[in-house]
């Protein structure tokens, strides 16, 4: 039952959802944070980062799985790791990159995109020597950014949802630790650079 719920945890709150799942919570409860008023455009935005920020990288992930490039979808062969992860840091890096060159206006977002990029890219980097939980530092990415504009500025309405998220983060790098998917140490380095990327993004450059 508990290896069961472990799963299922790891799977709905995936890596690859965590940028949707940011950018949800923040359009939904503060707007104001990206200047985007229009509700139509909130849905437009939202709907192209979840096609270009988990719905590409799913669907090469599944073709990497059909080919037998990798041998599961969880990724916990370590040899395995890199190639997936690469190759979901250029398809964020493509994202970031129209974001810039098409909605200028949009300075927050395109920050936080970036920011977002390059903690797959350095998370890409330490998979070739180590195997940092990504989970981690998605989950943990999530609450540094919503705290980070919380703080900035002093938006109550983020309060509740920062809770729900630092409970899910407990609750995921747990599971990943019962799953045996990764070493406390992994699980720990993962939200330490999750949290702390996202968080001096926020307290830097927005």
């Amino acid at each position: 039952m508990l290896n069961r719920f472990a799963l299922a945890l790891s799977a709905l709150l995936h890596p690859l959802l965590m940028p949707t799942l940011l950018f949800s919570i923040l359009l939904y409860f503060s707007p104001a944070i990206f200047g985007i008023a229009n509700e139509a455009m909130q849905w437009r935005l939202l709907m192209l980062i979840a096609f270009t920020t988990f719905l590409i990288p799913l669907l090469s992930m599944l073709l990497m799985f059909r080919v037998r490039s990798i041998s599961s979808l969880t990724l916990d062969n370590k040899n395995e790791r890199f190639m997936p992860f690469l190759i979901t840091t250029l398809f964020y890096m493509v994202t970031t990159y129209l974001f810039l060159r098409q909605m200028q206006g949009y300075f927050t977002m395109i920050v936080v995109l970036s920011s977002i990029t390059f903690s797959i890219a350095l998370v890409t980097l330490i998979t070739v020597f180590w195997k940092i939980s990504a989970h981690s530092v998605g989950i943990c990415g999530m609450i540094g950014f919503l705290f980070g504009f919380y703080q900035k500025y002093a938006d109550p309405q983020l309060f509740y949802p920062i809770l729900v998220v630092i409970l899910l983060a407990g609750l995921l790098m747990s599971a990943r630790l019962y799953l045996n998917a990764h070493t406390p140490a992994q699980v720990f380095a993962g939200g330490l650079l999750g949290l702390v990327i996202s968080f001096a993004t926020v307290y830097l450059l927005v």
